[in-house]
């Protein structure tokens, strides 16, 4: 099964890679860490580069987070607000999750667009607040192509590390792919099961 993920990643080749990383912060259970990862292990077999692989996947998540970014820049709050309330369940997200976000980003500025780069849930939601704010443009694209730069580079060098410590163990880089993406896909079904609109709790 984790040959198959390789494969298909492999054959999808940068522009799979640009796609998938671009889903990766609209899809909420797309994760980040297993697409980069595996093109770790494919740098490290020697059928991608690393140069290339870290700038087209980091073009896709800047494409990723220009989505809400534009989301937020182009509908005001009241039109968002609604929706995100109505679809929160599935975006495992709610607009108390929005207006925290907005805090941060009032409080911190642009250099949190950057350092929440790093985190697992938070460096997609804040596109919206920035949006939100109207954060000029090429300042968004700088600190989220930053932010993201350095944590593709991170998951890719992950990826090609395991990749050459279990290249004699190929059944063991199988497990940890495969418990990777059902971490997330639990994660992300037990936030949708436990999720409550506030004037449930």
């Amino acid at each position: 099964m984790a040959e198959i993920i390789i494969r298909a990643i492999e054959q999808g080749g940068y522009l799979g890679i640009f796609l998938l990383m671009a889903l990766e912060n609209i899809v909420p259970p797309v994760p980040s860490e297993v697409i980069m990862g595996v093109g770790g292990v494919l740098v490290q077999r020697g059928t991608m580069e690393f140069w290339p692989l870290l700038l087209i996947g980091t073009a896709g998540t800047l494409a990723g987070n220009w989505f809400w970014f534009w989301i937020g820049e182009t509908f005001a709050r009241n039109r968002l607000e609604p929706f995100v309330e109505r679809w929160g369940r599935w975006l495992t997200m709610e607009w108390e999750d929005v207006e925290k976000a907005q805090s941060y980003f009032k409080k911190h500025g642009h250099w949190v667009v950057f350092v929440l780069r790093f985190s697992p849930f938070l460096r997609t939601i804040i596109s919206l607040p920035a949006g939100l704010a109207h954060m000029p443009k090429w300042k968004f694209a700088v600190f989220t192509f930053a932010g993201s730069l350095v944590w593709n580079a991170l998951l890719i060098k992950g990826g090609e590390w395991l990749g050459h410590w279990l290249a004699d163990s190929q059944e063991w880089l199988g497990y940890i792919l495969l418990g990777c993406i059902a971490v997330m896909l639990v994660g992300y079904v037990y936030r949708v099961l436990t999720w409550k609109p506030r004037a449930e709790r």
